[in-house]
């Protein structure tokens, strides 16, 4: 179902203001990950709850402190349809979800969020898992990946 873009924008706003991409068209996705090297976080945003509860809250105290990903992206499931599925081409070997966070590191998937390890849980909980990930994978400022 498509939602009018004025309900949608403060949702798609709770992203964009921490700085994440928002790919809207297939072309847009392909044309940023389809030679990407570093890390990627792409986050398929959705209205649902858990997205306004859970995921979204999630990266935001994610990427507070840390080591980060060299990008962020962020597509919009049941709104931008094609950037979602384009998006979605790059999550190998996982089912499609909505919310779902992704962490790309040279075009692999290094660490996914499905909804039902963001579904029920806290977006503390969330934050940690994604903290832990960007530790992992993304190198520290300053320094470089491994």
């Amino acid at each position: 179902m498509m939602y009018p873009e004025q309900i949608v924008a403060p949702m798609r706003a709770e992203l964009t203001r921490l700085g994440v991409e928002e790919l809207r068209s297939a072309d847009a996705v392909h044309s940023t990950l389809k030679d990407a090297r570093g890390t990627q976080l792409v986050v398929v945003n959705s209205v649902c709850g858990c997205a306004a509860r859970n995921a979204r809250p999630a990266v935001a105290m994610a990427l507070q402190s840390g080591p980060r990903p060299d990008a962020l992206y962020t597509v919009f499931a049941g709104q931008d349809g094609e950037a979602t599925q384009a998006a979605r081409g790059y999550f190998t070997g996982y089912a499609p979800s909505s919310p779902s966070i992704a962490l790309l590191k040279d075009g692999d998937v290094a660490f996914m969020l499905e909804r039902w390890q963001i579904e029920g849980r806290s977006a503390q909980e969330i934050a940690a898992d994604l903290a832990g990930a960007f530790a992992t994978h993304c190198a520290a400022a300053g320094t470089s990946a491994a």
